[in-house]
């Protein structure tokens, strides 16, 4: 768990690490170079969801190289299916991180979201729904390693 005081907004107490795929950890199907490691460290703090069309058909990969399965979500309706998800996991416990449109839903629901820049594109209504907006996975995923930046941005 990752657990933050941040004046003016409350306890954060984050227990999952919900992630869209396509365009936030790959782009073009392809896993971005240095996530399985920045991925795996983080697995001590916060259990890690994956969510997926598979829209490349290069999921299985995905999963193998990060050791993990990802909750493959029907086309059509992504947005509906990945806020549910994170409803199910109870909102206040997740932080989720995406750009496309379709995790602007998930992004505004869970504790803490962030909104990473994209070689894929970043969807206006997802940087407006997000709580921070980083340039590239890399950077959120330092926040998490690193919370206290979480606070010194967040703060009131």
């Amino acid at each position: 768990m990752i657990s933050l005081t941040i004046p003016g907004c409350g306890v954060y107490e984050l227990e999952h690490l919900v992630m869209d795929v396509n365009g936030t950890i790959a782009v073009d199907g392809q896993l971005i170079e240095g996530l399985s490691k920045k991925i795996g460290a983080l697995r001590d703090r916060l259990t890690v969801h994956l969510l997926t069309a598979d829209t490349h058909g290069k999921q299985s990969v995905i999963d193998q190289q990060l050791g993990l399965t990802a909750v493959r979500i029907a086309q059509g309706g992504e947005s509906f299916q990945k806020a549910g998800y994170v409803s199910m996991l109870g909102c206040e416990k997740v932080v989720a991180i995406g750009q496309g449109a379709n995790d602007a839903e998930m992004l505004e629901l869970a504790r803490l979201g962030i909104c990473v820049m994209s070689a894929e594109g970043t969807a206006k209504e997802t940087l407006l729904a997000a709580d921070l907006v980083v340039p590239n996975i890399i950077y959120a995923l330092d926040l998490l390693e690193r919370p206290l930046r979480i606070v010194a941005s967040l703060r009131k």
